[in-house]
């Protein structure tokens, strides 16, 4: 069974054209109304997702036809605002409890949930927690992935993004601040992120673009170039994951009739 879902899935992104326009693989699960990000680990073909504040503390791992084969309680993590997700190359799935609508935060989690293919009903995380520099004002998170032993977190605002790293580690850090950027765009509020596997690309997601980031210098993201991929679409789109150099897949939620859907976006 594996093989023929790996099968399924490389054809579903390697065979279409690239059109500039998003292309619906599968309808998520109406119970699944507010799903916030997307993630599939290089070991397995399940497409995890969650779904944000508000919400319960599960973690769910869909099939490619949008079913839920997985529903994991994470015992000792509370859904205070989750927001992401990403995962590293032993098949750990981190959950970004980071969300900060109020902007009154000052206490940030992330939770590692070990070996989620494997994983039963419930299971419990590992705890990396952390604060912002001291210099900081608190912001709103919705977006981050993991790269060389740490975490980079982008901010959601309308202005300014900012990006800062936490270290894989569990216990509590005080995060270190690299830079920001002004993305200049009528919606500019960054809502998932994503890094290439080689560490040459970075995309940010927004409800109707992605910005392709590449030729920036070492982990400073923002100091390289933008090329901006508009969608011709526009809804609620909250999770991104980077399958390869030319493709993600991207979630957003469902608002009444619309959105509640996972899709490929194909660029050069």
């Amino acid at each position: 069974m594996k093989t023929y879902i790996k099968f399924i899935l490389v054809g579903l992104i390697l065979i279409s054209c690239s059109t500039g326009k998003l292309k619906v693989l599968a309808d998520i699960p109406t119970s699944l109304k507010e799903t916030s990000a997307i993630e599939k680990t290089n070991d397995s073909n399940t497409l995890w997702v969650l779904q944000d504040a508000g919400n319960n503390n599960h973690l769910y791992g869909l099939n490619l036809k949008g079913q839920i084969i997985k529903d994991i309680t994470v015992k000792n993590a509370k859904n205070t605002d989750w927001e992401d997700l990403t995962s590293d190359s032993e098949g750990n799935i981190y959950i970004g409890d980071f969300g900060n609508n109020s902007k009154k935060r000052t206490n940030f989690t992330i939770y590692k949930v070990p070996n989620a293919k494997n994983a039963t009903s419930s299971t419990e995380a590992s705890l990396i927690e952390f604060t912002l520099p001291e210099d900081m004002d608190s912001v709103d998170f919705e977006s981050f992935f993991l790269y060389n032993g740490f975490f980079y977190i982008f901010s959601k605002d309308n202005k300014e993004c900012e990006l800062i790293k936490v270290p894989n580690k569990t216990g509590l850090h005080v995060a270190t601040y690299i830079s920001k950027t002004k993305l200049n765009d009528k919606h500019t509020k960054v809502t998932s992120a994503d890094i290439s596997d080689d560490g040459k690309t970075v995309v940010l997601l927004n409800h109707d673009k992605l910005w392709k980031l590449t030729n920036y210098t070492n982990d400073d993201f923002f100091s390289g170039t933008f090329e901006v991929l508009k969608f011709e679409h526009d809804s609620q789109k909250e999770g991104v994951n980077l399958i390869n150099k030319k493709q993600v897949l991207i979630t957003d939620e469902l608002k009444k009739t619309e959105g509640g859907n996972i899709y490929r976006f194909d660029f050069n």
